[in-house]
């Protein structure tokens, strides 16, 4: 989900930034009915006493600015058959108000950020959904106390689901339009016939048209409650202070009266590899090949994030030269997931003109197996570290980016991915590189796509 307000303008610099997120806390605070967890690097956490919210703390003192974010621990992986898109489509309803809050009294969330002047956002994924607002400091109580009463107080009604349906449906169409996701979404649909991975997150169209506000409501009554989410804190704020607004405004809320359902299924492996054609409207094709990855935990996952480097970023790239350089495709993605579950590691080609799928599907597969084969260079692999280096800074550039990536350690299960990650990259070795692409792949744990454009009528 997309919303956008007035910007909320605030300088500071990358670089004081990621000092800050990379410099020792301080001692942890002592509030009652909190207990300390743990620190490492500089973010703290704390757990609620009352209901069990998992509270995370990075002060940070460059600008006089906030990002407030509140995750949950639910996504489309949590979907069934008949609820596919509940997730996204119950985060929509999260703006429509609460008898406290709420647009006729001019206190909805959306009013308040805007007239505040705050960024604000909410998105859906695989593990997680999320709400967050970039803020002045001063602010932070304000928007804190909405965030904590459409936990347990949302108004859900039919009238809100029907015109929110029909943008969640335009999302949908949006993304069969573009050849991909359309492709994507098929290669998970084929890759994973177990695992609910195998729906996507927008859902399936007639479920978004069709699920009730009473199937609706019961996914918030099984899944939000404090026990199953993190509030995270980033900016300029006092951890004390911080830690007794929290409080204020979460500790009254009970924890879930009931075992928050986990997810236990578990993908068999393939006995041999899969295919999928999508054949649309379009212009150029697409192939995508797919290979079964550990979860973003796995001691494995650095090494295959150097790998997918290695392949397809920048003109040093072997994907480059061997594709791209001759003007057999505009570009070549490759990557590992990120996510609590074992997912994929993908390769995607968006094909030039007048090439095949057939001589870019090969030449794909003869770089990877060059991979397997014979290793790649401590050259290669230090270029490669480079370049995740300089991009873990860009993507950790302001209060509101340390937030976000936060926000998919969190999904994956363990926050202190956020620097647990960055060290083990810098210790992945050529025969680290090597030895992850013999052993993830793997042809027969693949699922390969093409996407054939087909002529308007």
């Amino acid at each position: 989900m997309k919303r956008f307000s007035v910007v909320l303008v605030s300088l500071f610099a990358c670089t004081a930034l990621l000092r800050a997120a990379d410099t020792p806390a301080a001692a942890p605070v002592k509030v009652d009915g909190f207990s300390y967890v743990k620190t490492v690097g500089a973010i703290s956490e704390y757990k609620l006493d009352a209901n069990g919210l998992t509270v995370l703390l990075l002060p940070e003192h460059s600008a006089p600015v906030v990002t407030y974010m509140v995750t949950y621990r639910v996504g489309s992986r949590n979907e069934v058959t008949g609820t596919t898109g509940a997730t996204h489509l119950l985060e929509h309803l999260m703006f429509k108000g609460s008898d406290a809050f709420n647009r006729t009294k001019g206190t909805s969330v959306d009013q308040f950020l805007e007239r505040v002047g705050g960024n604000y956002n909410a998105t859906t994924y695989l593990d997680r959904t999320n709400y967050y607002a970039e803020i002045g400091n001063e602010h932070l109580e304000g928007y804190m106390a909405i965030e904590a009463d459409r936990m347990r107080n949302l108004w859900l009604r039919e009238d809100d689901r029907r015109p929110e349906m029909t943008v969640v449906r335009n999302e949908f169409e949006i993304g069969e339009n573009d050849p991909t996701q359309a492709l994507d979404k098929e290669i998970f649909a084929a890759a994973f016939q177990a695992h609910p991975y195998h729906h996507s997150t927008i859902g399936w169209r007639s479920d978004i048209e069709k699920v009730s506000i009473e199937k609706l409501r019961e996914f918030y009554d099984t899944f939000y409650w404090p026990d199953n989410a993190t509030a995270t804190i980033v900016g300029d704020f006092d951890p004390d202070a911080g830690l007794a607004l929290i409080k204020k405004y979460y500790g009254a809320i009970p924890k879930s009266p009931k075992p928050i359902p986990q997810v236990y299924t578990e993908e068999p492996a393939q006995s041999g590899p899969r295919r999928v054609t999508v054949r649309r409207a379009g212009e150029l094709g697409v192939v995508g090949v797919s290979y079964k990855s550990p979860a973003a935990t796995h001691p494995d996952l650095p090494a295959l994030n150097v790998l997918a480097s290695i392949l397809s970023n920048g003109k040093t790239s072997r994907f480059y030269r061997a594709l791209t350089d001759k003007n057999l495709t505009l570009g070549v993605d490759a990557g590992a997931g990120y996510f609590h579950d074992p997912s994929l590691f993908q390769i995607y080609a968006n094909l030039a003109p007048g090439a095949t799928h057939e001589q870019v599907e090969k030449i794909v597969l003869e770089e990877v197996e060059r991979v397997k084969t014979g290793g790649v260079t401590a050259a290669e692999v230090a270029t490669a570290l480079g370049k995740i280096k300089a991009a873990t800074a860009f993507k950790r550039d302001g209060y509101f980016s340390i937030a976000g990536n936060l926000n998919e350690d969190i999904a994956a299960g363990d926050w202190t991915l956020y620097y647990t990650l960055d060290a083990a990259t810098a210790k992945v070795t050529a025969a680290d590189v090597q030895r992850v692409a013999q052993q993830y792949l793997d042809l027969n744990q693949s699922v390969t796509g093409w996407f054939i454009p087909l002529a308007p009528k």
